[in-house]
C-alpha cells in the first residue's frame, strides 16, 4: 500500500488523471470483449437497462445511505482504519467538483456495465464480487478496507439482483464515488490548510 502510496504522490495530476482514465476505458474494453464472447445478442445485454422510478427511489437512496454510513465511520473510528496510504486524497484534493462528477460517472458505469452486467449477469453474485473485490488490490493490506470494500460489492451486487437494472447501480455507484470524492477533496484540503498553518 505504501509503495503505491509514494508512486501515487510522485504523479503530476495530469498522469494522474491519465491514468484513472485508462483503468476505466480498459475495463469497459474487457466488458466489451467479454460480452462478445457472452451474450447472444445486444439486445440481451441492453435489456438490463430500465427507465423507472427505483433508480432513485433504490440507486439513490443506497448510495446516499452508504455515504453516511461511511462518513459516521470515519469520524468515530481511528484515522488508520480509512488509510489507504495517501491515495484518494492525492486523486480527489486537487479537483473540481465537475472533475469528480466526471470521474465518478466514468468509475461507476465501467465498473457496473462489467462486474453486474456482463460478470454477475453470467457468474452470479459471488464470483462478481470477489473479482471486483480482486480489481482493488491496493485494498488488500489493509482488513479493514477490503472487508469494507467486499461488503459494499455484495450490496451493490444484491441491489441489482433485487431490481433487475444495471441503471440502478450505476446511480448508486455514482452516487457513493461523488459525493464521498467531495468529502475527501475537503478534508485534503482542510488538512493542507492546518499543515500551512503550523509551518
Amino acid at each position: 500500500m505504501k509503495k503505491q502510496g509514494e508512486i501515487i504522490q510522485q504523479l503530476s495530476k495530469k498522469q494522474l488523471t491519465f491514468h484513472l482514465y485508462f483503468t476505466q476505458f480498459l475495463l469497459l474494453t474487457i466488458a466489451c470483449g467479454l460480452g462478445i464472447f457472452l451474450f447472444d445478442s445486444t439486445s440481451e445485454f441492453w435489456m438490463q437497462f430500465h427507465l423507472s422510478s427505483s433508480i432513485f427511489t433504490v440507486g439513490m437512496t443506497s448510495g446516499l445511505a452508504i455515504v453516511l454510513i461511511d462518513i459516521v465511520l470515519m469520524k468515530v473510528l481511528p484515522a488508520k482504519y480509512y488509510d489507504d496510504g495517501g491515495v484518494n486524497a492525492r486523486i480527489f484534493t486537487n479537483r473540481s467538483m465537475g472533475e469528480i462528477a466526471l470521474l465518478a460517472f466514468f468509475i461507476s458505469v465501467s465498473e457496473e456495465v462489467l462486474f453486474r452486467g456482463v460478470l454477475q449477469f453470467h457468474f452470479g453474485l459471488v464470483i462478481s464480487s470477489i473479482i471486483f473485490a480482486l480489481i482493488h488490490f491496493r485494498y488488500w493490506a489493509h482488513w479493514f478496507l477490503i472487508i469494507n470494500i467486499v461488503l459494499l460489492s455484495f450490496w451493490i451486487g444484491f441491489i441489482y439482483e433485487w431490481t433487475d437494472n444495471l441503471l440502478v447501480t450505476i446511480i448508486m455507484h455514482f452516487v457513493i464515488d461523488f459525493l464521498l470524492g467531495l468529502h475527501m477533496r475537503r478534508n485534503g484540503r482542510q488538512s493542507s490548510k492546518e499543515g500551512m498553518s503550523h509551518e
